[in-house]
């Protein structure tokens, strides 16, 4: 069974189409992840999911209820963790649980047994008489993350889960996010981590221009792109400007002086690209082969690597 049913759903504000016509579906006890760019519309499907923001046209089913005509049923059976934090800081750790408790309406002693474990899973036990405003960015999103978990919704909306966390902190919600799917919990997230979206979910959909663009497991996303990436480097900004406008494909790096490109075709294409630079006289620094991962996918199916801006 599916946990989460959208089909043709849109969303505009004003002239802009943000979601022009989705279809997707999550099955149950599974981890999804939604990718795109920023501004592709991966914050706005979500906030329309949870019942935050109302839909222009189709239909979205979550836990086998409308999101227009049952959003306090849908509400009942998801969690949401969003970009901007839940958390009070004026209250300490221990205190903005126990609110979340009682909003919850999970009663005295069940309420005291889920904040001093979650406190203890989320590793702020230490912390969790102190002010939240003192917290690190980290601990925060740790803390918000446990008010999500609270009431042991069945659907859980993770919009950029992992922002901000060190990278231990990270692995530690990876396991929680683990632990809860084994248990038949099913999620929905965001990311800008692509490594994250391949250690977690099964399925994975590709979100551009308001359309999925592709969707699958992140193995069959990678073979989408079987000849990965190549990077070409250059000596300097002006010769980049100038290979960037004989190969507009690609994606820039001003930093590193390098245009990234997808890598299918084997020698002969490789070779047939810098005889097109060699004829415009462009020098070529240095040149390194990848294999394709979920970075390539989205510069081979969208013409830019994952987070640079939608331009519309």
């Amino acid at each position: 069974m599916n946990a989460i049913e959208v089909r043709d759903l849109r969303k505009s504000y004003g002239k802009q189409v943000v979601l022009d016509g989705i279809d997707l579906d999550v099955p149950e006890g599974s981890v999804f992840a939604l990718l795109g760019s920023n501004g592709a519309g991966k914050t706005t499907a979500i906030h329309i999911f949870s019942t935050l923001v109302s839909l222009d046209g189709g239909e979205v089913r979550v836990g086998g209820h409308d999101v227009r005509r049952e959003p306090a049923d849908v509400r009942r059976v998801i969690g949401l963790t969003g970009q901007v934090s839940a958390v009070d800081g004026q209250f300490t750790g221990e205190e903005n649980l126990r609110l979340m408790a009682d909003l919850q309406h999970l009663g005295r002693e069940r309420g005291r047994e889920r904040v001093q474990g979650l406190l203890e899973r989320f590793d702020l036990t230490e912390a969790a008489h102190k002010p939240a405003q003192t917290y690190s960015g980290g601990m925060r999103r740790r803390l918000d993350l446990a008010m999500t978990l609270l009431g042991e919704p069945r659907i859980i909306f993770l919009d950029e889960p992992t922002a901000g966390l060190d990278p231990r902190s990270r692995r530690v919600v990876w396991d929680i996010v683990r632990t809860l799917v084994a248990n038949g919990v099913t999620i929905l997230l965001t990311t800008q981590y692509l490594e994250e979206a391949d250690q977690l979910a099964s399925r994975i959909a590709l979100l551009d221009g308001g359309r999925i663009v592709a969707e699958g497991s992140a193995a069959e996303l990678k073979r989408l792109v079987p000849g990965g990436s190549v990077r070409l480097e250059f000596g300097d900004l002006a010769t980049l400007d100038r290979a960037a406008a004989a190969i507009p494909t690609g994606a820039r790096d001003d930093q590193g002086l390098a245009l990234r490109l997808p890598g299918g075709g084997g020698v002969h294409a490789l070779r047939a690209l810098l005889d097109r630079l060699d004829d415009a006289a462009i020098d070529v620094e240095g040149l390194s082969i990848k294999s394709a991962d979920l970075d390539d996918v989205f510069l081979s199916l969208t013409g830019r690597a994952h987070g640079q801006e939608v331009s519309r």
